[in-house]
Order: C-alpha cells, then sequence, then structure tokens
C-alpha cells in the first residue's frame, strides 16, 4: 500500500519536485556534488569546442588535426570512465568521484600552457581520464541514493547540469574572446578550468558513501562461500563480460554508440558550423548557442520525467528518432534561413540532449550492485570512445562534401539506438540492493 501510495504521489504530475523531497540527509549532499562535478565538467570540456577555431589559427591545424584534439579526449576518456566504474566498486563512489574531479581540473589548466600541438594533445588525453570517470562515479552515487519511482527524474536533473556548464562556458568564450586575442583567449578558457578542483572540499566534507555500496563492500571483506558464489568478490570489470552479463554490457554499449556519436557530429563541430558556414561572429553565435543551450537543459531535465512516466526504452527511442531528423534539418537549412536555424536550435538541444537523462538510472537498473561501476563506467564511455571518432570523421569528409554535409551524416547513429533497444529489458521503478 504504502508503495503504490508513493507511486501515486510521484506520477500525479509529470512535472513536480517530489523528486527532490524524496533525497534525504547525505542524499542531497549527493546530488549537489553530483550536480557540480557534471557542469563543471562539461565546463571543461566544451571551452575546447569553442576554442576549436581559435587553437587552430594558432597551431596552423588541418581540420582533421583540430577533430583529433577532440577525438583524443573522448577516447581517453572511455578509458577514465571504466578505471573509474572499477574504482568505484572498489574504494567507493565518493573517493573516485573527487579523484576524477581533480584530474580533469589539473590538465584542463595545463592545456592552457601547451606551446605545441603535440602537448595539447597530450594534456586534453589526460583530462580525458577524469572527464570520463566523473560521470560514471557521480551517476552510480547519486542512483544508488535515489528512490526508485523517482530515479530517472533525479538523473534527468543531473545530467542537466551538463547544459549549465556549456552556458558558463559559452558565457565565458563571449566575455574572454570579446577582451583578448583569439591566442591568448582561449588558454585563459583553459586556464579557468582550475577551479573546479574547489569542489573536492566540498565532497570530502559532505558526502558519504552510500548504504548499498557499504553493504556490497562488507560482503566482499568478509568473502563467504555466499558472496563468492555470487560473484562479489571477483574483479567488476571481468564480471560484465561473463554470460550473464555480455549481452546487457554489449546492447548498452551499442545504445551509448548511437546516442554519443549524433551528439558529438553535431555539438563539438557547431561553433565552428555557425562561423564558417552561418558566416557569424562571435556574438552572434553565442546567441545562436544561447538557445540550443536552453533546449538542452529543458530537455535533460524534462526526459529525465518522461523515463519515468513512459518507460526507459519508449523515452530512448523517442528521442532517438527526433534527435537524428533535427540534425538533418538544421543542418539543411537553405542559406539565408538563419532566423529559422535560431528557433530550429531549441527542439535540437532538446532532443539530442535529453537523450542522455536516462543513461545514469537505466545503466544502473541493468546491473548488480557487485559490477554497477563497472558496467555503468564501461558501457557509458566505450560508447563515448567509439562515438569519439564521429568529429574527426566529420572533419575530414568536411574537405570534400562541405561542414554542413558532414555533420548530417552524424545522424545515422541513431539508428544503432533503435536496434540496442530490441536487445534491453524495461527496467522503470526497479529496486536497487546490494547484492542481487
Amino acid at each position: 500500500m504504502a508503495e503504490a501510495e508513493r507511486q501515486s504521489a510521484a506520477e500525479r504530475g509529470i512535472l513536480n519536485l517530489e523528486w527532490y523531497r524524496s533525497l534525504r540527509g547525505n542524499a542531497r549532499h549527493a546530488f549537489w556534488a553530483a550536480f557540480l562535478g557534471w557542469a563543471l565538467d562539461a565546463f571543461d570540456f566544451m571551452v575546447l569546442s569553442f576554442s576549436l577555431s581559435a587553437i587552430t589559427a594558432t597551431f596552423a591545424l588541418s581540420s582533421g588535426q583540430a577533430g583529433l584534439i577532440g577525438t583524443v579526449t573522448l577516447v581517453v576518456s572511455a578509458l577514465g570512465g571504466v578505471l573509474a566504474g572499477v574504482l568505484a566498486d572498489r574504494i567507493g563512489r565518493v573517493k573516485t568521484l573527487m579523484i576524477t574531479v581533480a584530474v580533469f581540473s589539473v590538465f584542463t589548466f595545463l592545456s592552457g600552457l601547451a606551446q605545441s600541438y603535440w602537448q595539447l594533445l597530450l594534456f586534453r588525453s589526460l583530462q580525458g581520464l577524469g572527464f570520463g570517470g566523473e560521470w560514471a562515479a557521480g551517476a552510480i552515487l547519486l542512483a544508488e541514493v535515489s528512490d526508485p519511482v523517482q530515479r530517472g527524474r533525479v538523473l534527468g536533473v543531473i545530467q542537466s547540469a551538463w547544459a549549465i556548464g556549456w552556458g558558463l562556458a559559452a558565457v565565458a568564450f563571449t566575455a574572454v574572446f570579446s577582451l583578448a586575442d583569439p591566442e591568448l583567449a582561449w588558454r585563459i578558457l583553459f586556464w579557468l578550468g582550475i577551479l573546479p578542483a574547489l569542489l573536492i572540499l566540498y565532497i570530502r566534507a559532505r558526502v558519504e558513501e552510500p548504504r548499498i555500496w557499504v553493504e556490497t563492500s562488507r560482503a566482499r571483506l568478509r568473502r563467504t562461500r555466499e558472496a563468492i558464489e555470487r560473484g562479489a568478490t571477483a574483479n567488476p570489470l571481468v564480471q560484465i563480460f561473463r554470460r550473464d552479463l555480455i549481452g546487457t554490457t554489449a546492447a548498452a554499449s551499442l545504445l551509448s554508440i548511437g546516442a554519443q556519436g549524433g551528439y558529438y557530429a553535431i555539438f563539438f563541430w557547431l561553433p565552428s558550423f555557425l562561423e564558417s558556414e552561418r558566416n557569424l561572429e562571435v556574438v552572434g553565435t553565442g546567441s545562436y548557442l544561447a538557445v540550443v543551450i536552453a533546449g538542452s537543459f529543458i530537455g535533460y531535465v524534462t526526459a529525465g520525467y518522461v523515463h519515468d512516466w513512459l518507460g526507459r526504452r519508449p523515452t530512448f527511442a523517442l528521442f532517438s528518432v527526433l534527435s537524428a531528423v533535427l540534425i538533418f534539418l538544421y543542418t539543411r537549412m537553405p542559406e539565408g534561413a538563419n532566423t529559422l536555424l535560431l528557433f530550429l536550435g531549441f527542439p535540437l538541444g532538446f532532443f539530442a540532449s535529453g537523450i542522455f537523462s536516462g543513461f545514469g538510472s537505466f545503466l544502473a537498473e541493468l546491473y548488480p550492485s557487485r559490477a554497477r561501476g563497472a558496467g555503468q563506467g564501461f558501457c557509458y564511455n566505450f560508447g563515448r570512445a567509439m562515438g569519439a571518432f564521429f568529429p574527426t570523421i566529420i572533419g575530414v569528409l568536411s574537405a570534400s562534401i562541405g561542414l554542413a554535409g558532414a555533420i548530417g551524416f552524424g545522424a545515422a547513429a541513431y539508428g544503432l539506438c533503435l536496434i540496442a533497444l530490441l536487445l534491453l529489458p524495461e527496467t522503470r521503478g526497479k529496486e536497487l540492493v546490494a547484492l542481487d
């Protein structure tokens, strides 16, 4: 009866704040730690996208070389996500979150000191370790302290922090590039990336490990026969490739590849597209990006509610189809239709960004606690690594078919999402327990 009443209260309105009221004590500190961490992670990554044209000019790069910077960051972030997932299962969600925040902050700052293209590649790749790991640690942390009925909403709001960080990066880009020469301005943006390190102080003081992880860890340490039989003492990364979980791992990774390939195809190159294909100046580019970012923020938040309302699989399918359609339309607008392009940016951001709101809850629900960190970290970040090749592919293709045509190629990635959804179960409302 209590469960039915709780479900009814949560679903009375698609948009309500019951999800936040359901977070008690440490759960609220965990929410803000993950939210701020993801926002600052987004800031540190997106300043690269905003600075790409200036970096290209500074080091006299080709389009392929410029795209490789983003690809290297994202590929290495896959390794960071896997490592962070394993660490989260072994040493704890909170400790891993602090480590990842430190890594992406320090190496974003060092990127601003790079004196050559190869130095920049090195620093961006190392930044990727923390960039990939932060999401894995923060999403697992929140999934395990959230009410199952509200989990989609909670993780959707966490995902919306990406739009906040993206918006902060856009504001910083507009301000810094308006006041400084481009050759210095991109370095200043990277130097600002050290600020997220301050978040570590808050995490250390306020955030505790989830009860589920503590119980799982104790069972692992006892090494009882029951725990061994359940696989609680085996390496978590090994477990996700065992017979009982490998099908889930393959399908969830494919879902992530499709969503992230399509996303990076459009958003990594979006500032350059607006500048080179639409002939917009810095301030003009900022206004177009502001519309996309606003759509992204609302999409992240709204998608979390839709996941709890329709379910994980229908919501992923809906957002995949509409993301593909909008990327195609956005890159095919005729010259002189910039006003229409401006308005089209809102739904583009809404669907192409909102699709990610389901990953935190869906991946956590697909895996048992003994391998949840490794499963979530691997699938999401393996998808990021594969999707990372899209910026480079688009950079190369743009030389022959133009940047707009090359970006449109990314719409095809969402077909992979639809295939993956045929192979995955519905998990809406699933309870997470210590040793399932």
